[in-house]
């Protein structure tokens, strides 16, 4: 397992790095961790809060993307957990507090920088991954999803904390019905990625594509970020924001998935094409570092 050092050896140190974001969501976590316990003040609330915080606190020391899934599930529950504990009796500064706390780390959490912090726990050799941002068009299904999911969860604790077992016992089962079922779903937002390797770029999306496309560093021609109206063929979804484009000598191949309308998949032959990286400049910039050719 390699440590994130930077998207390449030899960059200038920088306060702004996906590592220092990192640190800032572990010391945000632990703040609100014990913010939260106080305010809970003992009950068992604070037991199944305690269970939450050591997921987290697990996945933050085994980094990797199976970590990243477990972080930003877990973090998303703080915020509704602090208004929970605010309206179950927490003073009015510290029950403000702690749910400014929890949209902090929420928000660190679904930063770019901790992504790629960290997916690159996971890397191989010479690797550096680079995570893709979420396709427009699926925004509102995963909110849909969390919402059913973090219904479920908080429904069923709140209810076996408050003795209401009955009830309490069949939500939670929905809920571990619900966390085997979307857990994957969402694990695999956690699983895309711009991937520079020793022999080229890697295209590693389980959402849009089938398989994972390799560009030999030799075949590719130009990265740049895209202009407006690129015939590039579009691999980001569409998702919002600034894509690049990058285009070969010889075609390369992508493979999709079966649909409705192509029940044995498809395949695309590539003179160029465009993925959406969250932070884009980061990639172009390693991407030169690297030697290979860029604008």
């Amino acid at each position: 397992m390699r440590r994130y050092l930077g998207p390449v050896q030899g960059r200038p140190t920088n306060l702004v790095t996906p590592d220092s974001f990192l640190w800032l969501f572990r010391i945000v976590w632990v703040a609100l961790a014990i913010a939260v316990a106080t305010a809970l003040d003992g009950t068992m609330a604070a037991a199944a809060w305690w269970v939450l915080v050591a997921v987290a606190a697990v996945a933050l020391t085994v980094t990797g993307p199976l970590g990243l899934t477990v972080v930003r599930l877990a973090t998303s529950l703080a915020a509704p957990v602090a208004v929970i504990a605010w309206i179950d009796g927490a003073s009015t500064a510290l029950g403000a507090a702690i749910t400014l706390v929890a949209l902090l780390a929420t928000f660190v959490a679904a930063s770019a920088e901790v992504g790629e912090a960290m997916v690159q726990g996971a890397a191989y050799g010479d690797e550096f991954r680079f995570p893709l941002r979420l396709p427009a068009a699926m925004f509102i299904p995963v909110a849909l999803m969390w919402l059913v999911w973090a219904a479920a969860v908080l429904g069923g604790t709140l209810l076996v904390v408050n003795e209401r077992w009955i009830v309490g016992v069949v939500v939670a089962g929905v809920a571990a019905a619900a966390t085997w079922w979307l857990g994957p779903r969402f694990h695999r937002l956690s699983r895309r990625w711009l991937v520079l390797v020793p022999a080229g770029v890697v295209v590693h999306d389980q959402v849009l594509m089938a398989e994972t496309m390799l560009v030999q560093r030799t075949n590719i021609a130009a990265a740049r970020l895209a202009l407006a109206g690129s015939e590039a063929f579009d691999l980001t979804g569409p998702a919002g924001g600034h894509a690049l484009d990058i285009a070969v000598r010889d075609m390369v191949q992508a493979i999709f998935p079966a649909s409705a309308k192509e029940p044995t998949g498809r395949a695309v032959h590539l003179q160029s094409f465009l993925v959406a990286p969250s932070r884009p400049g980061r990639v172009l910039q390693a991407m030169a570092e690297r030697k290979l050719p860029v604008g």
